[in-house]
């Protein structure tokens, strides 16, 4: 299994999150499962069940690039329920 922190692979959007007054920029594979494994984790149990499939998704995309397209959804969906878009 790839390091999923460090997979460069291109989600299929950038998303553009405001945190705390400063715009981030997310649009690879680590940058989404940095964002989403370092960021407050007690903040993300409202939504759980969206946050452990965002992670697999990602997962899996840094072992296969072909599943990018499902990790975008799978990250899109949390940060829409999040309302963080």
């Amino acid at each position: 299994m790839s390091d999923p922190t460090s997979s460069d692979t291109p989600l299929r959007t950038t998303f553009k999150i405001r945190l705390n007054g400063n715009t981030l920029a997310i649009a690879t594979v680590g940058q989404a499962y940095q964002f989403l494994t370092n960021y407050n984790s007690t903040g993300w149990m409202e939504f759980r069940s969206l946050h452990e499939e965002a992670i697999a998704a990602l997962e899996g995309a840094a072992d296969n690039g072909m599943l990018a397209v499902q990790a975008t959804n799978a990250v899109r969906a949390l940060f829409v329920s999040a309302k963080l878009l």
